[in-house]
Protein backbone atom coordinates (compact mmCIF):
# COMPACT_ATOMS: atom_id res chain seq x y z
CA UNK A 1 0.00 0.00 0.00
CA UNK A 2 1.11 3.54 -0.65
CA UNK A 3 -0.35 6.92 0.19
CA UNK A 4 1.43 8.36 -2.86
CA UNK A 5 -1.78 8.00 -4.88
CA UNK A 6 -3.72 10.45 -2.71
CA UNK A 7 -2.66 13.69 -4.39
CA UNK A 8 -2.97 12.29 -7.94
CA UNK A 9 -6.50 11.14 -7.00
CA UNK A 10 -7.42 14.57 -5.67
CA UNK A 11 -6.04 16.23 -8.81
CA UNK A 12 -7.95 13.84 -11.09
CA UNK A 13 -11.23 14.40 -9.23
CA UNK A 14 -10.67 18.16 -9.25
CA UNK A 15 -10.06 18.17 -13.01
CA UNK A 16 -13.13 16.04 -13.70
CA UNK A 17 -15.42 18.24 -11.59
CA UNK A 18 -13.99 21.62 -12.60
CA UNK A 19 -14.17 20.84 -16.33
CA UNK A 20 -17.86 19.94 -16.29
CA UNK A 21 -20.02 22.76 -17.67
CA UNK A 22 -23.22 21.61 -15.94
CA UNK A 23 -21.55 21.59 -12.53
CA UNK A 24 -19.77 24.89 -13.23
CA UNK A 25 -23.17 26.50 -13.87
CA UNK A 26 -24.36 25.36 -10.43
CA UNK A 27 -21.38 26.08 -8.17
CA UNK A 28 -19.04 29.01 -7.63
CA UNK A 29 -15.93 26.90 -7.38
CA UNK A 30 -14.21 23.72 -6.27
CA UNK A 31 -11.76 24.01 -3.40
CA UNK A 32 -9.38 22.05 -1.22
CA UNK A 33 -10.70 24.01 1.78
CA UNK A 34 -13.55 26.46 2.31
CA UNK A 35 -12.87 29.95 0.92
CA UNK A 36 -11.57 32.28 3.64
CA UNK A 37 -12.54 35.65 2.22
CA UNK A 38 -16.10 36.89 2.47
CA UNK A 39 -15.57 38.71 -0.84
CA UNK A 40 -14.89 35.39 -2.59
CA UNK A 41 -17.61 34.83 -5.22
CA UNK A 42 -18.13 31.25 -4.11
CA UNK A 43 -19.23 32.37 -0.65
CA UNK A 44 -22.29 34.02 -2.21
CA UNK A 45 -23.43 30.74 -3.73
CA UNK A 46 -22.74 27.04 -3.69
CA UNK A 47 -19.20 25.77 -3.58
CA UNK A 48 -17.62 22.32 -3.43
CA UNK A 49 -14.76 21.04 -1.31
CA UNK A 50 -12.75 17.91 -1.96
CA UNK A 51 -12.05 16.97 1.59
CA UNK A 52 -11.40 14.27 4.08
CA UNK A 53 -10.33 10.81 3.08
CA UNK A 54 -9.37 7.49 4.56
CA UNK A 55 -6.78 5.37 2.75
CA UNK A 56 -6.50 1.64 3.27
CA UNK A 57 -4.32 -1.07 1.87
CA UNK A 58 -5.60 -2.78 -1.25
CA UNK A 59 -3.45 -5.29 -3.01
CA UNK A 60 -3.56 -8.60 -4.73
CA UNK A 61 -0.84 -11.18 -5.18
CA UNK A 62 0.42 -9.25 -8.21
CA UNK A 63 -0.85 -5.65 -7.85
CA UNK A 64 -0.31 -2.89 -5.28
CA UNK A 65 -2.85 -0.21 -4.58
CA UNK A 66 -5.04 1.60 -2.10
CA UNK A 67 -8.70 1.94 -1.26
CA UNK A 68 -9.68 5.55 -0.59
CA UNK A 69 -12.90 6.73 1.00
CA UNK A 70 -13.21 10.28 -0.32
CA UNK A 71 -15.57 12.97 0.96
CA UNK A 72 -16.93 15.56 -1.47
CA UNK A 73 -18.93 18.35 0.23
CA UNK A 74 -21.37 20.82 -1.28
CA UNK A 75 -21.75 23.98 0.80
CA UNK A 76 -24.84 26.15 0.44
CA UNK A 77 -24.52 29.46 2.28
CA UNK A 78 -28.27 30.10 2.19
CA UNK A 79 -31.43 28.41 3.38
CA UNK A 80 -32.73 25.27 1.73
CA UNK A 81 -31.15 22.11 0.38
CA UNK A 82 -32.54 22.03 -3.17
CA UNK A 83 -29.57 23.67 -4.93
CA UNK A 84 -27.02 21.66 -2.95
CA UNK A 85 -28.84 18.41 -3.71
CA UNK A 86 -28.95 19.27 -7.41
CA UNK A 87 -25.18 19.83 -7.43
CA UNK A 88 -24.66 16.63 -5.42
CA UNK A 89 -26.58 14.66 -8.05
CA UNK A 90 -24.39 16.04 -10.83
CA UNK A 91 -21.22 15.22 -8.89
CA UNK A 92 -22.43 11.69 -8.19
CA UNK A 93 -23.25 11.15 -11.87
CA UNK A 94 -19.80 12.43 -12.87
CA UNK A 95 -17.83 10.31 -10.41
CA UNK A 96 -19.59 6.95 -10.24
CA UNK A 97 -18.11 4.61 -12.80
CA UNK A 98 -15.63 7.18 -14.13
CA UNK A 99 -11.92 6.61 -14.46
CA UNK A 100 -10.27 10.03 -14.82
CA UNK A 101 -6.58 9.92 -15.68
CA UNK A 102 -4.10 10.24 -12.83
CA UNK A 103 -0.45 11.34 -12.92
CA UNK A 104 0.45 8.18 -11.00
CA UNK A 105 -1.57 5.00 -10.75
CA UNK A 106 -5.02 4.42 -12.13
CA UNK A 107 -8.57 4.41 -10.88
CA UNK A 108 -10.02 0.92 -10.97
CA UNK A 109 -13.47 1.87 -9.68
CA UNK A 110 -15.42 4.71 -8.06
CA UNK A 111 -18.54 3.79 -6.09
CA UNK A 112 -21.00 5.94 -4.17
CA UNK A 113 -21.19 4.94 -0.49
CA UNK A 114 -23.58 7.43 1.11
CA UNK A 115 -24.54 11.07 1.61
CA UNK A 116 -25.49 13.12 4.62
CA UNK A 117 -27.09 16.54 4.84
CA UNK A 118 -26.42 18.97 7.69
CA UNK A 119 -27.34 22.43 8.90
CA UNK A 120 -24.70 24.67 10.42
CA UNK A 121 -24.19 28.12 11.92
CA UNK A 122 -27.57 28.96 13.41
CA UNK A 123 -29.45 27.13 10.66
CA UNK A 124 -28.14 29.57 8.02
CA UNK A 125 -25.86 27.20 6.09
CA UNK A 126 -26.51 23.84 4.46
CA UNK A 127 -24.05 21.12 3.54
CA UNK A 128 -24.21 17.80 1.72
CA UNK A 129 -21.34 15.40 2.42
CA UNK A 130 -21.01 12.54 -0.06
CA UNK A 131 -18.64 9.61 0.42
CA UNK A 132 -17.17 7.67 -2.47
CA UNK A 133 -15.05 4.52 -2.36
CA UNK A 134 -12.21 4.69 -4.86
CA UNK A 135 -10.11 1.65 -5.68
CA UNK A 136 -6.66 2.64 -6.95
CA UNK A 137 -3.93 0.58 -8.54
CA UNK A 138 -0.34 1.78 -8.35
CA UNK A 139 1.29 1.51 -11.75
CA UNK A 140 4.78 2.49 -10.58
Amino acid sequence: MTYALSLPLQEAVYELLSNDTELSALVGGIYDAAPQQVSDAAVDGLYVTIGDEIAEDWRTATDAGALHTLVISIHAPRRGFADAKEAAGVISDLLVGSQPAMTRGRIVQIRFIDARTARAENDALRRVDMRFRVTLEDTQ
